[in-house]
């Protein structure tokens, strides 16, 4: 027996493209406003902060808005449909969301990542400029750079939680000191070769102490495929106090 066509179809259809539209304009000015945000922002170290906060899931929900905006719309032309029928497209309508949605993810998961790693990492790397001067500051050596940090920020870096990174001036003087994740991104997995792979705990073995190298275990795991490993890592011996001071004192 045929299904009578449903009789609020032309004001379904109506809310429909609405809804599509809205949800379409949403995803852009979403998209949109995070472009304009990178374009307008000129420090190095506030763009890479800004794109590893966000990018990522500023992609996501676009994603999000643009597909079932999508799914709405293509449902948004009905006509002579019953009950039945409607239910049946909405459902076919969803999962084919839910997979386009799976998709993405995993690409926003597993692939992406390789492309913003490389972002991220020239604008780390991009010459500072001096507000003193306006000349190209230097980028100091791990080994330059301890004169400049103090003990708390030398035992972050000695664990591998914290990695600053010390830009100077040599012509004023003017230092710029910058503060990175040590291990905020994923290294690429042995097993599966997706950048998946992530410290999920760091036990240390053996302190350094100002003529002992210390030792640290680091654990990974792979977020894709479960691969686990643990890597020892040597720490370097701390620097004598009274060497540090006098080193922290001498002029610049």
């Amino acid at each position: 027996m045929e299904e009578a066509p449903l009789p609020f179809l032309d004001t379904w259809n109506q809310w429909a493209q609405i809804v599509a539209g809205l949800l379409a304009a949403l995803a852009v000015i979403t998209l949109l406003t995070h472009l304009f945000k990178l374009a307008t922002t000129g420090d190095p170290k506030t763009k890479y902060d800004f794109i590893n906060k966000s990018e990522i899931s500023v992609l996501w929900t676009f994603s999000l808005m643009l597909v079932f905006g999508a799914a709405i719309f293509a449902n948004s032309f009905l006509a002579g449909v019953g009950l039945m029928w409607l239910i049946i497209r909405l459902f076919v309508s969803l999962v084919l969301s839910v997979i386009i949605l799976v998709v993405i993810r995993n690409l926003l998961k597993f692939y992406y990542p390789f492309y913003m790693e490389k972002r991220l990492k020239a604008l780390r790397y991009r010459p500072r400029i001096s507000p003193k001067t306006g000349k190209p500051m230097k980028l100091l050596s791990e080994e330059e750079e301890d004169v400049y940090l103090d003990e708390g920020m030398q035992a972050e870096e000695e664990i591998f939680s914290i990695d600053y990174d010390v830009w100077i001036d040599e012509e004023s003087g003017y230092t710029q000191i910058e503060k990175y994740s040590g291990h905020l991104h994923a290294l690429k997995c042995p097993e599966c070769d997706y950048q998946t792979f992530k410290i999920v705990k760091e036990e240390i073995l053996r302190n350094p102490t100002p003529t002992v190298e210390g030792e640290l275990t680091k654990f990974f795991e792979c977020g894709y495929c479960g691969f686990k490993e643990a890597r020892n890592v040597r720490v370097a011996p701390m620097k004598d106090p009274a060497s540090r001071s006098k080193s922290t004192a001498a002029p610049v």
